[in-house]
């Protein structure tokens, strides 16, 4: 039995029947591997060995009795976290030799559940590309289609699971790395809450690992089902033992409703600021039809909702103050210099970007001040709703783009170019407020491409949108494997 393409769930259940050995779905995956990663490019940094001898001893330990949430499932590890004994680079070459001693604290809890990890998956250049691809490691490839990219900042994890390379993935977010590869793959993902899951040792390069808290960046769970990605977040979750963790313990609350039925849900398909392509309006109208048949409350518009054009201009604010701290003091000069220049009357995404690069802290206080307001609205929605259902991107995935510069790079919607960082304005809408967002596939364009949509959820209540996410699957379906 091919055994590569089972979900995490399946494997634990033929694991503790004893139909299966994790040392023989540990070899599974590494010739399946070996086999189609050539043309894939996902495992940028293969971790074979160690992966036996985790399984082997992963068999010792259930021949012992013992039995953990992931005893024995093969996994991957997107490339930017830190594994004690491999490489870190976030695809950087002056960072080729970087190798760190510690484990980042998400690898560490997924080896105390028992899982066996494989080894790294692709990621772009310092992480800032929703494509995969960099000098050390190459292009990694979408699955249902090489000349396509697989996106990023996660790439390589949500190629590696279409492909059936590891039954799960953990990866990261900020400007939809997560849910942007899961739309583009076919797979599943989940950004969680911000701050819901530890993420120590998520580090650039040679950084110290520090238990820091980051502002929008979060790391998740990817997977090839729902039910999985609950599985997998139930293992992250959680305070970082040398902060919070020292006192706090978490529990998340239970999904709002169990019934498709009893779902109030948003159905959102237009942007102000950038227009929705054919294939992905058809994925929406997919799954609102499907909440429809299904007993859901659907709505398309709401005066609950916060704006979406001031939502994305603070998104792209916080987003791109961050972005350019390290950049040395001529580069910020300079920035200044061409943010002075602009006209008072441009408004334009692209001009949002210039400014915030350039942000005083009285700025950015300002705008965390706005986003705080933000927040406030979605509380104000989530008593009426309990999920918004919209793009994650305008478009599946496109062509291979490998311009350094990113502002000169176009995005194509239906025939019509658009700067390419405007697509980042959905992702942005869960990621500035800190909301979950749960990424599930809804169907194929005409042209056979995966197409995914986001299911955003109230503020700490990630079980409401995953749960949501489970009762989708049953209705449209979920994951299928690239031909």
């Amino acid at each position: 039995m091919d055994w590569n393409l089972r979900t995490a769930e399946e494997l634990a259940a033929a694991l503790r029947a004893g139909e299966v050995t994790s040392a023989e779905l540990t070899d599974e995956a590494i010739t399946r591997i070996e086999r189609d990663d050539k043309e894939i490019n996902a495992i940028c940094v293969p971790d074979f060995d160690r992966a036996r001898a985790a399984a082997r001893g992963a068999d010792q330990a259930r021949a012992r009795g013992e039995d953990r949430p992931l005893l024995g499932i093969p996994v991957t590890v997107k490339e930017s976290y830190n594994i004690a004994g491999l490489p870190t680079t976030w695809g950087m070459p002056q960072h080729r030799d970087y190798v760190p001693a510690e484990d980042a604290v998400q690898v560490s809890r997924l080896k105390a559940a028992g899982a066996v990890v494989l080894g790294k998956t692709n990621v772009p250049l310092g992480l800032r590309d929703v494509q995969s691809f960099n000098e050390l490691h190459g292009t990694t490839n979408n699955p249902w289609d090489h000349g396509r990219t697989s996106g990023g900042s996660s790439g390589g994890s949500a190629a590696a699971l279409a492909s059936g390379f590891g039954a799960l993935s953990i990866g990261s977010d900020i400007g939809g790395s997560l849910r942007t590869p899961a739309h583009f793959c076919g797979v599943y993902a989940h950004k969680p809450t911000l701050g819901l899951a530890a993420s120590r040792g998520m580090v650039p390069p040679s950084e110290p690992a520090l238990p820091v808290d980051l502002d929008l960046a979060v790391v998740g769970p990817m997977a090839r089902s729902a039910r999985d990605l609950t599985l997998l977040l139930d293992v992250m979750a959680g305070p970082d033992p040398l902060t919070f963790g020292v006192a706090h313990r978490m529990t998340l609350p239970p999904a709002r409703h169990d019934r498709l039925r009893d779902f109030r849900v948003l159905v959102l398909d237009e942007h102000p600021l950038i227009p929705t392509g054919s294939a992905v309006r058809a994925g929406v109208n997919r799954v609102a039809d499907a909440l429809v048949d299904g007993g859901a409350r659907v709505e398309r518009h709401s005066p609950l909702l916060p704006d979406l054009t001031e939502a994305a201009t603070l998104y792209t604010q916080l987003l791109f103050s961050s972005s350019v701290a390290r950049f040395p003091v001529e580069a910020y000069e300079q920035l200044r210099t061409r943010a002075a220049g602009l006209s008072p009357h441009d408004r334009s995404l692209a001009a949002v970007r210039l400014r915030g690069m350039v942000f005083s802290h009285r700025d950015w206080i300002e705008a965390n001040n706005r986003r705080e307001a933000h927040r406030h609205g979605w509380r104000l929605l989530f008593a009426e709703f309990d999920a918004v259902v919209c793009p994650i991107t305008p478009t599946p995935a496109f062509p291979h783009d490998h311009n350094p510069d990113l502002l000169e790079r176009r995005i194509d919607i239906d025939g019509v170019e658009y700067p390419y960082l405007d697509q980042l304005v959905w992702a942005g809408l869960a990621t500035m407020p800190g909301l979950p967002a749960t990424a599930v596939p809804a169907g194929r364009s005409s042209e056979g491409l995966p197409v995914g949509v986001q299911l955003i959820g109230p503020l700490s209540e990630d079980r409401t949108p995953l749960r949501l996410a489970e009762l989708l699957e049953e209705r449209i379906g979920g994951f299928q494997a690239p031909k």
